[in-house]
């Protein structure tokens, strides 16, 4: 007998998943292992008939065979059945649930715990894939489980998947007006009694801005439906988090009964986390727990507790603003003003005068300097269109009260004013993004190909190896110690969020940024924290570069820590004075930080100091793109000014399995478009800063073992035409491509490969379709080695000369020696431009031929009596082709040779 087990006082979401699995598993019964909440009551009144449903005290425990379990892990929740669980004869245990926090105490054979909004979700998924059509009581249960434990789609741990199912579902014929009927069921005369009662009990406190409510009401017994008034009560009292506790003596001892459960809209405040210490359980937004007490306030008190501490502080603009502010003074112009908006992006410039702190007199906005200009004035100062009324806040103004004024005076930007100083500037793009950060973490964000959630926050000692998570502590604390917040930023942000959720990684490349919010920090802060942890770290060897306030620690020998490159940089900002030229930086803010950077999933921060140490910083949607497996640039003109970003955004998209998305390639191809390329890297000599990213580039892909689905899409983009105008990915360069791996990775290669530059030799092998004089201009252009540009000069000839010795009738001896002046290079170039018949006695020649030696040297030759000079080359070049062709197999036969061939009396 095949049994599937609800929890007890089962909701829809329970009966829903019974229900379907019903459908997956031909005659299994379902059973209800005690009570239902009451609108399962009241729906089961009509409709058990039309399900599996079977009583428990009707099952033989003796005939189980197997038991699935839904929406719950735990065995006191299945009552009495719980006992089943340890029936000896038993094949398989199954549980289904979307409880991914819930501690489970059941040993199963097989579980399905999927982060969804409701369990019947999971259930009905399988019902897909298996093209299992429902019937129209069915489908509404089901239907009705989602719409339930979702909230019709609106609880933050909806999904995209519970969407795309109870489509499905009302497909299948689920019927609207029951769902409506049954969805929201009206209060019980009982709690409908307790309503007025909760109102006028309830405490509420104004926590960090939010409010918490809590209430504990006394009953004669036990009632069923509380979430029903808990909904009521959070919905009268507009409370962000709200418990209520119900509890009733029992007649045998003191003890009493309490039932407390708790619903939150709090983001950072996991619900689950609290009640799971007491015994209970549920999601991050809402849960519950039964309880016996002597003091049904203190279980209360505990748990108010537990979930306060979580509740976090407010954003407050210290935390929002860019750092340094850029300014201007009153007499500028207006045009050089709106140069400087032009230059860096802004949207309006704060103008202040030294007295001699830098004192804030007024704001200009964009659209000040564009009247200004439209009038003529380009050479009029900029205290005659500036706004003298500025409204600014301090650092401590929290983000409701930015939003407030910002509405009220409608103005896009507040500047940041402390102790009488200019400190920092918040825009109503920086309210925007945060506001957009509030709204993730109030939701696990997943698609339907993935079940990775959206991270907010990373549990750093589980992801890090020891070792290394210590020494990131150590920086943290000498940051904090300096005021200082320190981030973790880029590609290590970004791999250990792709990384298995129990890998520990030992990253060996760390990006450390210095943020002083203020002006605590100067532009030397990343040197002197990296000068502060050297003298604690001796070992590792420090360079700084003072030209990018940026400093690197590299460990070399140590145990632990080998190979570790950690830079240290102060946040800064960064501007390209022309295409392709190196970066001008200047001190900044992590948020401008992180904007200077490439594409989205780089633009990744993760918090190392305190308060909350692992949080992510996201302020340009990296995240979602991670999840939704597509590379995003982060700024329209980002591969103009620098051409090795279509190059790094290739590699980053085959290495990370991501799909470029459609903007990004239409900014790639505008950009190629445009010329930019063919002004700097072939004609212009401003471009050796650009010839060196871009010969970097190059050798990070074509030292992968990805490097030609890297090149073909390069190809595809037309990005190849970065290295030239012509060159293109063509079906036989792409062929030679392949050939070359092909004899490298061949067997008796390995010699070969640590005398060559497999990256070099791919790249002349893109090059090989250019014409000679194109070739070696592209060569020099790249700083490619001088031996690269003789052979892609020269390799034509070779060529020719090859082809001339492969066409004679020679032994393998004599073929050897011809062909042994020509570098290995040169071989494997021309083997995979020749016929195959050809092609493989060259590789032949590389991979075996070029390895056999003669079986005797010129120390046997002196033993024999021969006189060392010019004819022991002569000598043992012949018993080397002789060995070659099988006329020579050992030293005995050599020695004969020898003495035949080239007595002593006849050598001069």
């Amino acid at each position: 007998m095949d049994l599937i087990l609800c929890h007890t006082t089962a909701d829809f979401d329970a009966l829903g998943a019974a229900v379907g699995l019903t459908r997956l598993i031909p005659g299994a019964k379902l059973v209800l292992p005690g009570g239902t909440h009451p609108g399962v009551h009241d729906f089961l009144a009509l409709y058990r008939d039309e399900y599996a449903i079977a009583e428990a005290r009707s099952i033989d425990p003796h005939h189980i065979q197997t038991l699935s379990i839904v929406d719950t892990q735990q065995r006191k929740r299945l009552g009495k059945c719980q006992e089943w669980l340890d029936l000896p004869q038993l094949t398989a245990i199954t549980v289904y649930d979307h409880h991914l926090e819930t501690v489970s105490d059941i040993i199963t054979t097989d579980r399905r715990i999927e982060p969804v909004g409701a369990t019947t979700t999971i259930i009905a998924e399988l019902l897909q894939q298996q093209q299992i059509n429902l019937t129209v009581a069915e489908a509404t249960v089901m239907a009705l489980g989602i719409h339930v434990d979702t909230g019709s789609l609106t609880f933050a741990n909806t999904t995209s998947r519970d969407a795309t199912v109870l489509a499905w579902l009302l497909h299948q014929g689920a019927g609207l007006e029951t769902i409506a009927d049954y969805r929201e069921q009206e209060l019980s005369t009982a709690l409908q009694r307790l309503l007025p009662i909760g109102l006028e009990k309830l405490h509420t406190d104004l926590i960090h801005g939010y409010r918490v409510s809590w209430v504990m009401l006394e009953t004669s017994h036990f009632v069923i439906g509380l979430s029903g008034l808990i909904s009521e009560l959070m919905t009268v009292t507009s409370s962000d988090i709200l418990l209520l506790g119900v509890s009733y003596s029992l007649k045998a001892n003191q003890e009493q009964l309490v039932t407390i459960i708790g619903r939150s809209q709090v983001p950072g405040v996991n619900l689950s986390q609290s009640f799971q210490r007491l015994g209970g359980g549920g999601h991050p937004r809402a849960a519950a727990l039964n309880k016996r007490c002597i003091l049904p306030s203190v279980v209360m008190a505990e748990l108010l507790t537990a979930i306060t501490i979580q509740i976090p502080a407010p954003l407050t603009a210290r935390e929002m603003m860019s750092s340094p502010v850029r300014t201007v003074r009153p007499d500028l112009t207006i045009e050089a003003a709106q140069k400087m908006i032009l230059r860096y992006g802004h949207s309006g410039l704060c103008v202040v005068v030294d007295t001699p702190a830098t004192k804030l007199v007024g704001v200009i906005s964009r659209r000040d300097m564009d009247l200004a200009l439209h009038h003529g004035f380009a050479h009029a100062p900029v205290k005659g269109y500036m706004r003298n009324d500025v409204q600014t806040i301090t650092p401590t103004t929290t983000l409701a009260e930015i939003q407030t004024l910002m509405v009220t005076h409608d103005i896009g930007r507040l500047p940041v004013i402390a102790a009488g100083e200019l400190v920092g500037i918040v825009t109503r793009t920086d309210v925007l993004r945060h506001r957009y950060r509030l709204e993730s973490q109030k939701s696990t964000l997943l698609n339907k190909s993935s079940t990775a959630p959206i991270f907010t926050h990373l549990n750093l000692p589980e992801r890090l190896l020891p070792a290394l998570w210590q020494l990131l502590q150590t920086a943290a604390q000498l940051a904090q110690e300096r005021g200082w917040q320190l981030y973790l930023v880029g590609g290590a942000v970004r791999d250990l969020i792709l990384a298995p959720a129990q890998a520990q990684l030992l990253i060996s490349d760390l990006d450390l940024v210095v943020d002083g919010f203020d002006r605590s920090a100067d532009e030397q802060a990343g040197v002197e924290l990296a000068q502060a942890l050297h003298q604690l770290y001796p070992a590792a060897r420090i360079d700084i570069h003072g030209q990018f306030q940026t400093a690197a620690l590299l460990w070399h020998q140590d145990p632990v820590l080998d190979s570790l490159c950690m830079d240290i940089a102060t946040a800064r900002t960064e501007f390209y004075p022309y295409p392709a030229a190196n970066p001008e930086v200047a001190a900044s803010s992590i948020q401008q930080d992180l904007y200077r950077r490439d594409f989205t999933i780089n633009a990744l921060a993760m918090r190392l100091t305190q308060p909350q140490t692992g949080e992510i910083l996201d302020f340009f949607g990296g995240l979602r793109d991670l999840q939704t497996q597509q590379l995003r640039v982060l700024h329209a003109n980002s591969f103009i000014e620098d051409p090795t970003r279509i190059y790094r955004g290739v590699r980053f998209a085959v290495r990370l399995g991501l799909t470029i998305e459609p903007q990004t390639i239409a900014y790639i191809k505008y950009a190629i478009a445009s010329g930019v390329y063919d002004r700097t890297l072939l004609q212009n000599t401003k471009a050796p800063a650009l010839q060196t990213r871009l010969q970097s580039e190059l050798k990070y892909i074509l030292q992968t073992d990805y490097w030609l689905a890297a090149i073909e899409q390069l190809s595809e983009l037309g990005a190849l035409q970065c290295l030239h105008p012509q060159l293109r990915l063509n079906a036989e360069t792409r062929r030679r491509c392949q050939l070359i791996d092909t004899i490298l990775h061949s067997a008796g290669c390995d010699a070969l490969q640590t005398t060559l530059s497999p990256w070099l030799l791919r790249l002349e092998i893109l090059l090989m379709a250019l014409i000679p004089s194109d070739r070696e201009r592209v060569a020099q252009q790249l700083q490619l080695p001088a031996t690269s540009h003789h052979r892609l000069a020269t390799i034509d000839r070779s060529r020719q000369e090859l082809i001339n010795i492969l066409e004679q009738k020679l032994s393998v001896g004599q073929l050897v020696s011809w062909l042994q002046p020509y570098p290995p290079t040169v071989l494997l170039l021309v083997a995979i431009t020749l016929p195959t018949p050809q092609s493989s006695i060259l590789q032949q020649y590389l991979t075996g031929w070029n390895r056999i030696k003669a079986p005797i040297t010129g120390n046997d030759l002196k033993m024999l009596g021969y006189k060392p000079g010019v004819q022991y080359k002569k000598i043992l070049d012949a018993i080397l082709v002789a060995t070659l062709d099988g006329m020579v197999i050992d030293r005995q036969q050599a020695i004969e040779f020898i003495q035949q061939h080239y007595p002593p009396t006849e050598l001069p």
